[in-house]
């Protein structure tokens, strides 16, 4: 009985095409999920960046207290300068007055330290927030081309499913079973054509008189390295 190689290799390419399908679809979820962390960064950095801001803007207010304080401290100092009755005492409070002061010139130098500092966060807040912005319309238009693109894999997939069904009836159970054996254990690569005097897949020659009758179609042949079923691929008449 001849065999229908044609019908088997039918199978075999909506086979692969219906796994290439699947494999995309399954991995759908996960680019979805690394757009959204790329989206959830782009947020975060605008976020991080404010909140360094949040941490500025606290510490000038610290620092400026602080100024405050040892300058009312300097001022009573200075009221109880004008009550002492010794020198010593007098050297004492000149001595207070003069630490506080460097006291407050080294603070307002952190004050204007980090409101320096509160420029850049300022720029870097901008920064973020345009890249935000920028990446935020692409990535979203990422996931709009992801989700069509899923629709249009599954109705592809289910198109080739119902292909797959209507062939099934066609191919005799003996050969479907064993195609369906090799195919589950060469990972979805049943068959293998046959080039020159070669197995296409695993290239190993192939004896003359199994070539001979692999060329007749009339029996299936299983190649004695891979496993898989060959075929003879006829070259395409060339046009003169």
């Amino acid at each position: 009985m001849d065999i229908d190689f044609d019908k088997l290799i039918q199978l075999q390419n909506l086979d692969s095409e219906i796994k290439h399908n699947t494999l995309f679809l399954e991995n759908i979820p996960r680019l979805i999920e690394d757009i959204d962390k790329k989206i959830q960064a782009g947020s975060q950095a605008v976020a991080d960046a404010k909140e360094k801001l949040a941490q500025n803007q606290k510490r000038r207010r610290d620092l400026e207290g602080s100024v405050k304080d040892i300058k009312v401290l300097i001022a009573r100092f200075k009221r109880q300068l004008n009550e002492v009755k010794t020198n010593k005492e007098y050297t004492v409070f000149l001595k207070e007055i003069e630490e506080s002061q460097h006291k407050v010139d080294g603070v307002e130098e952190e004050i204007i330290s980090e409101m320096l500092a509160a420029d850049d966060i300022e720029e870097e807040i901008k920064t973020a927030a345009l890249k935000q912005s920028q990446e935020h319309e692409d990535l979203k238009k990422d996931q709009v081309m992801l989700v069509g693109k899923k629709r249009e894999m599954e109705a592809g997939r289910d198109r080739l499913i119902r292909e797959r069904e209507d062939l099934l009836p066609l191919i005799p159970s003996d050969q479907m079973k064993l195609y369906m054996s090799i195919f589950n254990k060469k990972n979805g690569s049943a068959l293998s054509s046959v080039k020159g005097d070669f197995c296409a897949l695993c290239h190993v020659r192939i004896r003359p008189q199994m070539l001979n009758e692999i060329r007749d179609k009339s029996k299936i042949y299983l190649c004695e390295n891979c496993g898989r079923i060959l075929y003879w691929a006829a070259k395409p008449e060339q046009k003169t």
